[in-house]
């Protein structure tokens, strides 16, 4: 069922930018009377799962979901028309028409991708609002229990201030900002301080295959003892929170496992927090520092904030309030996505071996139904899609712009030939781009 869920979230969103991009290259054509022979979601090598043809338009879905696109008359793309292109240019041809429509037509995608990210977290923010942690409420400092961070200088128990000299307002912005960030100003033990990554710092968490990276420290809130445990007659239940051991206090499931280590092979009293009242129970800790299949689970921010550990923040937005606020978060995570871009053309950064395909995009969307998940992931999906189409590689809207921006400078147009060559090899180097984001999929599954 969880399969159905995610599979069902994924194409749905997959064929709502498409179509939406597509229809942005459409509905300029025809505004300037240029025909379009085809409208797909997906492709349709050799077969289609449907097609109709309305007016001079072949309305279809093919089987192949790797994109889908539109064929415009008289234009050179993925279709490679050398016959067409072959004939006397046709006044409802995309090449007779002037620069300035052909250059409308072809940032008609990604300007639909951007506006629909902005529509989306406008929408969101005005029906949702926030809810987020504010950066001054996380009084002990952070989670950071990964090896490469660790090594990179950063600890348990660290604050994080600023990054790259911008200051860090909530939670929800330190993991990103920290993973593509160089100097990570820091607090610890009342005292700032500067921690500067290694450039290669994102290679070397990628190789660690490490989970997990930099969370909240949580209560250790046990979720079940099972009758194999060691521990299992114990008196300790589902619901109880260990908060010390001897005299060694544990308020956070990170110094549990420090107590576990400080008391391995002992038999200890332990403080537990149950139903608001503090009881002692006698445990044992294994010489390899286990309390014996005692699991503890992670806290929703619900349970965090009843237990007084952190409290959050809901901001809701009025209707004209929210254009403002959704605007600004579409431009945050443009620029942000332009900052992963960049890493991951820098090859000295490795930022690259993290780079996914389709089984990447898939994994993000969660196992359960959720509306505001799904449009979160949409939005920032279609971010991505515009960005990606803006790249200046041919076989894309970016590599038309290009020449289109080129003849309206110049005053001279690509010859056919060129445009063919051009297309040929931009369409190489996305398949390439394609089978590598796949293969790193295909890799991370094998080996990690």
């Amino acid at each position: 069922m969880e399969f159905v869920i995610k599979i069902s979230q994924f194409l749905l969103s997959l064929s709502l930018l498409i179509i939406l991009h597509e229809l942005g290259h459409f509905i300029p054509a025809k505004a300037f009377k240029t025909r379009v022979e085809k409208f797909y979601l997906f492709f349709d090598v050799k077969f289609s799962l449907f097609k109709k043809k309305i007016g001079e338009t072949v309305y279809g879905i093919g089987w192949l979901p790797l994109g889908g696109y539109v064929k415009i008359s008289g234009m050179i793309d993925e279709s490679m028309d050398t016959e067409q292109m072959a004939q006397e240019p046709q006044p409802w041809e995309f090449r007779s028409k002037p620069a300035w429509q052909r250059l409308i037509i072809m940032l008609g995608g990604v300007t639909v991708n951007f506006l629909l990210a902005i529509l989306i977290y406008i929408g969101m923010s005005y029906y949702y609002g926030d809810r987020f942690l504010p950066i001054e409420n996380i009084k002990d400092g952070l989670l950071i229990e990964n090896k490469v961070a660790n090594q990179a200088g950063l600890l348990t128990g660290d604050k994080i201030i600023a990054v790259d000299g911008d200051k860090i307002e909530n939670f929800s912005q330190i993991s990103e900002k920290v993973l593509f960030g160089k100097r990570i100003t820091i607090e610890r033990n009342g005292k700032e301080s500067t921690v500067i990554f290694p450039e290669d710092f994102l290679s070397q968490l990628i190789d660690s295959k490490e989970r997990g990276f930099i969370n909240l420290r949580e209560p250790f809130i046990v979720v079940q003892v099972p009758d194999t445990s060691f521990n299992k007659n114990s008196g300790l239940r589902k619901g109880d929170i260990v908060i010390g051991l001897n005299d060694f206090n544990t308020k956070y499931a990170d110094e549990v496992k420090l107590g576990l280590e400080k008391f391995k092979g002992q038999e200890v009293t332990a403080k537990v927090l149950r139903d608001k009242s503090e009881i002692n129970i006698s445990l044992k800790i294994s010489d390899n520092a286990k309390l014996g299949l005692v699991y503890a689970s992670g806290s929703t921010p619900e349970t965090l904030e009843a237990l007084g550990y952190y409290q959050f923040e809901t901001k809701d937005y009025g209707f004209f309030e929210s254009f403002s606020v959704g605007l600004n978060k579409a431009k945050d995570k443009m620029v942000s996505y332009w900052d992963q871009l960049g890493a991951i053309f820098t090859p000295s950064t490795g930022a690259y071996k993290g780079v996914g395909g389709f089984k990447a995009i898939y994994d993000i969307f969660p196992s359960f139904w959720s509306w505001q998940v799904f449009w979160t992931i949409t939005a920032f999906l279609s971010i991505m899609l515009g960005v990606l189409n803006l790249l200046p590689i041919p076989a894309l809207d970016g590599g038309h712009v290009m020449f289109l921006l080129y003849e309206m400078i110049s005053g001279r147009k690509p010859g056919d030939k060129f445009m063919e060559y051009a297309q040929m090899v931009g369409f190489f180097i996305l398949i390439a781009l394609v089978l590598f984001a796949n293969g790193n999929d295909i890799f991370k599954a094998i080996f990690n």
